[in-house]
């Protein structure tokens, strides 16, 4: 089929399911987009950039579409399957954006959807969200899980993995069971250790909160995500118990098999956990688009005289490179320099980063 005269609708149109339907305009730019959202603002926003061909007020109206991606939250996503069951063409392929399947599959199986459902999950995010901060690029290069139903038949599969190809990203094909698996070890279960680790820190701060000015460096490094939206994590884990709660026990166990070394003084044992968690540590793709949204940072020295964070900062604005965030670190345990530039993008910060180094600043690349 040829998809620049596809009919391709979007329930929901925030960062996501924004940034998809921007990729398939610029890519097919022929394509009808149709947008559904219960936010007026990002449906007039794609109408005004051009996204959209046209919106409609309720997903009945997408009755043709060849292709609906399903990019709300997952609760209205599973209010709408009903509807749709009673719209879609027997031809349409019927996929979501989120990053748990169990629920959806079990949704889709109840309406008897299976057969034309093919779950998907881009492995992107951004702190930014809703359709303001949806780009054309977000997906490519990252990789795209395809978790297609048992029912879905094999040119299905195929066609929507080389349109997910087409728009960049790197089409991977699971078992939506084996995908739970995977993110549940890859960014379920990281999330709650970070958690776990500035709670645990928190308990023991003290009146004068000097645990929270020193924590910086490596610290901040393996906490970061524990930033992230405490109702969205909540629901993730509830939607993915099996696998979460499988994994915490495994990680509970190490920890105990760590503690028993050190209170027998196995130096071998003790020596292994780190080895073993440094090589593959090592092995890890260093520029690889994971579930875990990368932080791009610049570390830099500074002088301690008038002017200087002014100065530094000026050079990055008057090249016009867009910088997200500035800091200040104090605990200098990793040798990083002092003032922390933060960017929106590897290519933002390793242009900040030449930049100052021609301008004779020590940097200290992350």
């Amino acid at each position: 089929m040829n998809k620049n005269t596809f009919s391709i609708g979007f329930v929901g149109l925030g960062l996501i399911g924004g940034s998809i339907a921007k990729s398939i305009r610029r890519i097919f730019p022929d394509t009808e987009i149709i947008g559904f959202d219960v936010d007026q603002n990002a449906l007039s926003l794609a109408l005004e950039d051009h996204t959209l061909t046209r919106t409609v007020s309720s997903i009945e109206d997408m009755c043709d579409c060849d292709y609906i991606f399903l990019c709300a939250p997952v609760h209205y996503n599973i209010e709408y399957l009903p509807v749709l069951k009673q719209v879609i063409k027997s031809s349409c392929i019927l996929t979501d954006v989120g990053s748990v399947k169990s629920d959806i599959f079990q949704a889709i199986h109840d309406c008897r959807l299976d057969s034309v459902f093919i779950g998907g999950h881009p492995m992107v995010g951004s702190e930014r969200s809703g359709y303001d901060a949806a780009n054309d690029r977000l997906i490519e290069n990252a990789y795209y899980f395809i978790t297609p139903s048992e029912a879905v038949a094999s040119d299905k599969i195929e066609e929507f993995r080389t349109f997910i190809e087409d728009l960049g990203a790197i089409p991977l094909i699971y078992t939506p069971d084996r995908h739970d698996e995977i993110t549940a070890y890859i960014s379920h279960i990281p999330h709650v250790i970070a958690s776990s680790l500035v709670n645990l820190v928190a308990s023991k701060e003290d009146e004068k909160h000097m645990l929270k000015q020193l924590a910086a460096g490596g610290f901040k490094d393996i906490t970061r995500i524990a930033s992230s939206n405490p109702v969205v994590w909540q629901h993730i884990l509830l939607s993915n118990p099996t696998h979460i709660v499988e994994g915490l026990r495994t990680y509970i166990t190490d920890l105990e098999d760590l503690i028993a070394a050190l209170q027998t003084g196995d130096e071998q044992k003790i020596y292994t956990f780190f080895e073993s968690a440094k090589n593959y540590r090592n092995s890890v793709p260093e520029h690889a688009t994971g579930v875990i949204r990368m932080n791009h940072e610049v570390y830099v020295d500074i002088p301690d005289e008038p002017n200087a964070l002014a100065k530094t900062v000026s050079f990055i604005g008057n090249a016009g490179i867009n910088l997200k965030n500035v800091g200040i670190t104090h605990n200098r345990e990793d040798n990083e320099g002092v003032l922390r530039l933060s960017f929106y993008d590897g290519e933002s910060a390793c242009q900040a980063a030449t930049l100052l180094k021609e301008h004779h600043y020590t940097v200290y690349e992350r």
